[in-house]
């Protein structure tokens, strides 16, 4: 225990609070922040009549020992100030430990949702704080007054005395095993649909709300007077203006930006374009300007308006005597092609190196490949050490992917022809700028190292490529080694390496596949469809980040991902409630993919330069989609925290899935899901696992390279890189979908058993005769049954799903859980909670426990598949099953039963020659079924 000998002080910088409960009965209130910590209360101002007040203001605290801050708690209560009678109300709390103090320099804001004091709360915002240890501070208590900050200092006895205090115990970071987190007071988490104004714009822009923006080209300009530095052009609309880039000043400089200005921030008549030298603020070579009122409108596909040259006027407004710029300006909509590449009035504000990052633009994955070593076996190795057994092995690295064989097998054969015959597996993107780097190593024993016998570099581009399960041709390679500046011959290495073709990459979880296509483009099948996305605005997003004078904002911006295109709208800054209003298409090669879209807060607007904060997620699985019809809803943003599942605001999108000839469509359904050689030559499922993360490594390498790039955040989110972690909830939430499943037994048990008692006579009498009936004539059996699902199947279209599937907080479990499971899904791995014989035990228990997750969930998902049949869920599936159940009847009906059975078994028994490895069209129709799965957090 070391004390702070008064030197260090805890800061509590209360920065801003937002969308707090009106409590002065007139739709507002006057919030004030009470600090406690340590029998020690500091209060900040009165904001009067503001709902989200920007406080900023450093309250300074004595710390006793500094050993104790985990032990130690700060107590943050937001009030009300009545100016009646000197009152007060409550507005929310904050209970925050004091071990998450920073040290001074290394601060960060925290964002808490205001929790309530009882249950009978009516609590509502979140609070902006920082927490921070700072040996310059200094505690000034000052009396508290009605308007103004204020400081008690009190010690325990005095604090017990005042009436109606409460005694603040201090409490452990983690809570007991107990306690429960519940779902955030007034969320809803329900999908709503809506009705946005569509199909106002051009028709390739159809699913989105019209958007008008004033848009000005500056291309150059010629003529001007000699000056020295950079010329600059700038565009000036009211309080709106754009500066183009800084050229080196010569008679004609060239720029050729465009500048966006919506119509809603329009507030002068004329829009004025300037010349001026870079360093001259207030000083104009030269300007033009034009009447909004003479502008003309543009709608593509009518082609883009010709610049024009224009004389320019000075300060007086009459004409210089040489300089003229090149415009063009017109009103347009967000369909105009120079939509995406325009600066956008509202980024006014945003630092120049963010400037980029705030573009819409469109991105694409990497094409993967498989690659394949087989090492066989060496010859010629030469060992220093000839006295002892050698362990030799082959290392094999392409990148930073390192794989290693085992140790050689010598049985039968010399020390110096080792055998191994092992499949070692990489991922790999074009262009192909890897080599492969093939070692062969003797392992000498702890403390020693490794031995390298010899080694060699091959390009990846020199690898033979192959498309079917026909194995690649061995080579022998020769391997070098190394001594000083002297290169040697070390051995010979057999090798059997291929660039595998015929599989599908994957590159993020199975279940929420968004492309099952073979990397070869050769293997493709045309395209069955057309998938449409309005990606329109959100709604009461939750404050990402404080700006001075503004409070908490908000700069979104969404990703959406199916097959090997990406697109990232632009971003809204300074906004809670962003309009985007952009339109995208994807080719679809299978109805049973899922789209991912996300949304996030872009950090580089403001120059940090730091991670991008993940806002939420939706998945729309398209197969639950019906055809040419259009889903405008809003989706609910939802986000698990170490406090529980909070709900971040509300996507809205419009989605339309339209497909070229149903017949091709309805044909997928029998097909085998993934490509053949998946089925041929399978991989393990710890091969896939493995590799999928290597593919993640690599698309993420490769998107962050682009311009603007894409993040390693972003990428890792939109593809789930972490969605085979153990997790106690999500174990919970696959037993109970599983339970879900199962419980038509036990239904039918209790039925069964209600039957037996006679409690409703008439109805046990019916099943008796019906009974009686089915033994005496089995052949009317099957198509009953069958004719029962079908009618079942048609009577359950009137009520299939009329929305697409969306995160649901229930499915995942997020609604109710307990915080040491939170604290466990957060806990990092290897865990950091405990001694290290524990951590290595709990390590291999979340291993287990992880696998058993993902079969638990494997299940579930089957019997959800199995329900799905007569759902109409996927309704182009739920038609196929009750068409086929209606023949099956029929066919059922004219053959004889035992026909049917002796055929059956016999297909089933037949020889494996007369097997095909393919899995049959009933299996492959049942894969490709909808799950909840699409729906978990």
């Amino acid at each position: 225990m070391h004390a702070s000998n008064g030197k260090e002080k805890l800061v509590v910088e209360v920065v801003a609070a937002h969308n707090l409960m009106p409590k002065d009965g007139q739709g507002s209130s006057s919030p004030f922040v009470e600090v406690e910590f340590e029998n020690q209360r500091l209060r900040t101002q009165v904001k009067h009549n503001d709902l989200n007040p920007v406080w900023n203001e450093k309250l300074v605290f004595h710390v006793t020992d500094l050993a104790d801050l985990p032990y130690r708690t700060v107590d943050v209560n937001v009030f009300n100030a009545r100016r009646s009678n000197n009152t007060r109300n409550f507005l929310g709390k904050v209970r925050v430990s004091a071990s998450s103090a920073a040290r001074e320099g290394h601060e960060s804001v925290q964002l808490h949702t205001l929790d309530k004091r009882s249950l009978f709360s009516h609590v509502r915002g979140e609070l902006t704080l920082k927490l921070y240890l700072s040996t310059k501070a200094e505690v000034k208590p000052v009396s508290p007054s009605a308007g103004g900050g204020g400081a008690i200092v009190s010690n325990k006895n005095k604090k017990m005395q005042r009436k109606g205090a409460n005694l603040v115990v201090p409490k452990q970071i983690l809570p007991g095993p107990g306690a429960v987190v519940t779902a955030f007071p007034g969320n809803d988490y329900s999908l709503k649909e809506t009705r946005p104004h569509l199909g106002r714009t051009s028709s390739a822009y159809d699913l989105v709300e019209q958007m008008q923006y004033l848009y000005v080209r500056v291309v150059k300009a010629r003529e001007l007077a000699a000056a020295a530095g950079e010329a600059v052009a700038e565009v000036k609309l009211g309080n709106y203006k754009g500066i183009t880039k800084r050229v080196s000043f010569s008679a004609s400089p060239e720029w050729n930006q465009v500048f966006a200005f919506s119509r809603d921030c329009i507030q002068s008549s004329a829009v004025e374009v300037f010349v001026k030298e870079g360093n001259k603020k207030d000083e104009f070579l030269g300007r033009v300007w034009f009447d909004l009122s003479e502008v003309p409108k543009r709608v593509p596909p009518d082609s883009q308006l010709a610049p024009q040259w224009y004389r320019m006027e000075d300060k007086k407004g009459e004409k210089v005597k040489s300089g003229e710029v090149m415009v063009s300006i017109w009103f347009g909509t967000q369909a105009d092609e120079a939509f995406s590449e325009a600066w956008h009035s509202k980024a006014a504000n945003v630092h120049f190196d963010g400037l980029n990052s705030i573009k819409s633009k469109v991105y694409l994955s990497p094409k993967l490949w498989y690659l394949r070593i087989g090492v066989i076996e060496a010859q010629d190795v030469v060992l220093g050490d000839k006295m002892r057994y050698p362990e030799l092995y082959v290392k094999v690295q392409v990148g930073n992917q390192v794989l290693k064989t085992r140790i050689a097998s010598l049985s039968g054969r010399t020390f110096s022809n080792p055998y191994w015959d092992e499949d070692l597996m990489f991922v790999v993107a074009e262009p192909f700028e890897d080599y492969l780097l093939i070692s062969i190593e003797d392992h000498l024993g702890s403390g020693r190292g490794d031995e390298v016998v010899g080694r060699m570099a091959l390009p990846v581009s020199n690898v033979e490529r192959r498309l079917d399960e026909k194995g690649a041709v061995s080579r022998w390679y020769n391997l070098d080694t190394r001594e000083g500046k002297a290169v040697g011959f070390g051995c010979r290495v057999h090798l059997r390496a291929s660039l595998e073709g015929g599989y599908h990459v994957l590159d993020e979880a199975t279940v929420y596949s968004s492309d099952v296509r073979p990397t070869a483009k050769q293997l493709w099948k045309p395209s069955i469809g057309v998938l449409e996305v309005g990606i329109l605005g959100a709604s009461n997003l939750v404050p990402m980040k404080v700006k001075e004078g503004k409070g908490g904002i908000a700069d979104a911006y969404c990703v959406a991902k199916y097959g090997q295109k990406w697109v990232r709208t632009r971003t809204v800054v300074d906004s809670l409630s962003p309009r985007w209003n952009e339109q995208y298409t994807w080719e679809v090669f299978d109805p049973c993919t899922v789209i991912s879209i996300g949304l996030f807060d872009n950090s580089r607007v403001a120059g940090a330069g730091s991670r991008d904060t993940r806002i939420g997620k939706v998945r729309i699985r398209l197969s639950t989609l019906e055809t040419d019809r259009v889903y405008a809803h809003a989706y609910p943003l939802m986000m698990l925290h170490p406090s529980g599942v909070k709900k971040m605001g509300e996507l809205h999108l419009a989605v339309r899935f339209t497909c070229t000839n149903m017949l091709n469509v309805l044909h997928m359904y029998a097909t085998p899901l993934l490509p053949r050689m998946h089925y041929v030559v399978p991989l393990s499922m710890a091969q896939l696992e493995s590799l999928r993360h290597q593919a993640m490594g690599v698309v993420a390498a490769r998107l962050g390279r682009a311009e603007p790039a894409l993040g390693r955040e972003v990428v890792e989110y939109m593809l789930d890189h972490d969605s085979n972690m153990w997790s106690m909830r999500k174990s919970k939430a696959n037993f109970l979908r599983l339970t879900k499943v199962v419980g038509w037994i036990v239904a039918t048990g209790r039925t069964m058993e209600m039957l037996r008692s006679w409690q409703r006579p008439v109805v046990s009498a019916v099943f008796v005769m019906m009974f009686m009936v089915a033994v005496m004539v089995p052949e009317i059996v099957m198509p009953c049954v069958l004719l029962t699902m079908a009618g079942v199947g048609m009577w359950r279209y009137r009520l299939r799903p009329r929305h697409p599937p969306y995160m649901d907080a229930r499915v995942s479990y997020a609604e109710s859980v307990h915080l040491d499971e939170l604290d466990e899904e957060f806990d990092s791995f290897p865990t950091s909670r405990s001694p290290e014989l524990v951590r290595m035990r709990y390590d291999r228990l979340r291993s287990v426990a992880g696998r058993i997750q993902t079969a638990v969930g494997d299940l579930a998902t089957q019997g959800e598949r199995f329900q799905a049949l007569l759902s109409w869920r996927d309704p182009r599936a739920t038609f196929l099953f009750v068409v086929v159940c209606l023949v099956a009847a029929f066919g059922f009906y004219l053959v004889p039963i035992r026909w049917v059975v002796a055929l059956g078994g016999g297909y089933y028994l037949r020889p494996p020659r007369f097997r095909s490895r393919h899995p049959s069209s009933a299996i492959s129709f049942f894969k490709r079924l909808p799950s909840n799965a699409d729906g978990m957090l």
